[in-house]
Order: C-alpha cells, then structure tokens, then sequence
C-alpha cells in the first residue's frame, strides 16, 4: 500500500506542476498540451486512490477491522 500511496502523491504533484507550467505558458498549443497532460493525470490519481480506498478500507489495522480485539494468545 505504501507504493501505491507513494505513486498517488507524485501523480498529484506532477498533475500540479502541469498546472503551473500550463499557467505561466505563453504558447496556447503549450497551454493546452498541459492542460490535457494534468487531466490525465488526474484521472490516474483518482483510478489509484479509488484501487486504494477498496483495497484498504479506512477502518482496518493489519487487516482486522479496528473494532475486533485481537485473537487469544496472539501477541498485541
């Protein structure tokens, strides 16, 4: 999970960079190639974090769900 957390923040910051080189770009052809490159990568962002949220439900610790106590004689 911790690569896929990982992939999710950099397509994040890569989607904002295009954003800002779109931004500060004075060609229109530029500006739209970056602007179509962040919603690209926009939508890998959401596809990834979506993968994660199924895969790993915010209520679980070491796959158990928080709630339930930990089994009889296994170590806390």
């Amino acid at each position: 999970m911790k690569e896929m957390v990982a992939r999710l923040e950099g397509l994040r910051r890569e989607a904002a960079e295009c954003e800002l080189i779109r931004d500060s770009a004075s060609d229109a052809r530029k500006r739209e190639l970056f602007e179509r490159l962040a919603g690209h990568l926009k939508i890998l962002a959401g596809e990834i974090e979506r993968a994660i949220i199924a895969n790993y439900p915010a209520d679980t610790f070491l796959g158990r769900k928080t709630q339930e106590p930990f089994p009889k004689g296994e170590a806390k």
